[in-house]
């Protein structure tokens, strides 16, 4: 009688399709990332394997048109879906970690699960923070980290998004598109996040030309969602207004599948607290001048995350069979999703930033 033996090569393949599905599943950007156009963080697979560094991302907004009523002629009037284009410039991303024979020894753990799980890590971490990264950039590209952005790319950033873009509690504070001007203008005392501050960013994203649209999330209706600063959360968290509300509304909306514990609901918004996002040091008001956080209100499509290869695990000997390594490697390319210089779902609003005391 002989036994069944498992090809390695289908082993490997399981492998790495679990690895894909799980560091993906692990990311806390997860229930915001999908295929379709109603996600905010849209992914497309589509390249699959084939040549190319490019992955084009169609950008949908919404239908204006009055309907059509009784017996007028709908043929002939029908509405322009209008549509815009985005490429995504794809790279490889890579890590690996090594294994000697007699650390192997000293532990009953089995070194290619280990690396798997530290590997697993690192990938969600990677994706985190290159997420965080593009929502950040202040540049029309999408895709510059704010750190390299010059103040004349600021500058050009703010004056195409000035109406998406909000500095504290009034649109007022716009500096005449300055944009290091502006941040002067966000204080500590009312320019911090607040349910006014919410409602006034969406308001904004309603009437930005083109709109942001929202994600429509079953039967619940249009939702957005804010990712914010921790220190911008607290404040949020802790301010009357939200705290009265929470209290005799505490379980609305919990069934919502974008909802997750810890998460606050105001005016048709969740608000997600995002430890990893980072603030600008001393460009507020004030002596000395505060740090201001920027959040960001995503709608549908406000940013493409591309894959030209998902994930890749390589393994190979060393030193004579005494050192083991394992290699991660997948293509990809995040960006903001741009069109005409204008981030297309998102708006962005700059708060206060100051640490707890």
């Amino acid at each position: 009688m002989a036994n069944i033996v498992t090809v390695s090569g289908s082993v490997k393949s399981v492998w790495e399709s679990g690895y894909f599905a799980e560091y993906v599943r692990a990311s806390q950007f997860a229930k915001l990332m999908g295929k379709g156009i109603n996600f905010p963080f849209q992914v497309n697979t589509r390249l699959g394997g084939e040549r190319g560094t490019k992955i084009n991302f169609p950008l949908v907004t919404r239908l204006t048109q009055a309907a059509v009523t009784g017996d007028n002629v709908m043929e002939g009037a029908e509405e322009a879906l209008n549509n815009y284009n985005h490429e995504i410039e794809i790279n490889q991303r890579r890590n690996a970690v090594r294994v000697g024979r007699m650390e192997q020894q000293k532990t009953e753990v089995d070194y290619a699960e280990a690396a798997r799980e530290m590997l697993k890590l690192w990938s969600v971490q990677d994706l985190r923070d290159q997420i965080i990264e593009k929502l950040m950039s202040a540049k029309v590209d999408g895709t510059t980290a704010y750190a390299s952005c010059t103040e004349g790319e600021k500058d050009a950033w703010l004056a195409a998004n000035s109406d998406r873009v909000l500095f504290g509690a009034a649109k007022a504070n716009n500096a005449a598109n300055d944009h290091s001007a502006c941040l002067l203008n966000v204080d500590a005392s009312n320019d911090i996040l607040q349910p006014t501050i919410v409602s006034l960013i969406k308001r904004m994203a309603k009437q930005a030309d083109p709109h942001i649209r929202p994600m429509m999330i079953d039967e619940q209706g249009e939702w957005y969602v804010l990712l914010a600063h921790s220190y911008c959360f607290r404040d949020l968290k802790n301010h009357a207004t939200m705290v009265a509300a929470h209290d005799y509304a505490a379980e609305r909306g919990k069934g919502n599948p974008l909802f997750n514990d810890g998460d606050l609901m105001w005016d048709g918004i969740i608000i997600k607290e995002i430890p990893e996002m980072t603030s600008i040091s001393t460009v507020g008001a004030g002596s000395p001048a505060i740090d201001v956080a920027p959040n960001f209100l995503l709608g549908a499509q406000a940013l493409g995350v591309a894959w030209g290869q998902k994930t890749k695990l390589t393994t190979k000997e060393f030193d004579y069979e005494n050192q083991v390594g394992v290699c991660v490697a997948e293509i990809r390319g995040v960006e903001k999703l741009m069109h005409n210089s204008i981030q297309h779902g998102m708006a962005t609003v700059y708060c206060a930033c100051v640490a707890d005391t």
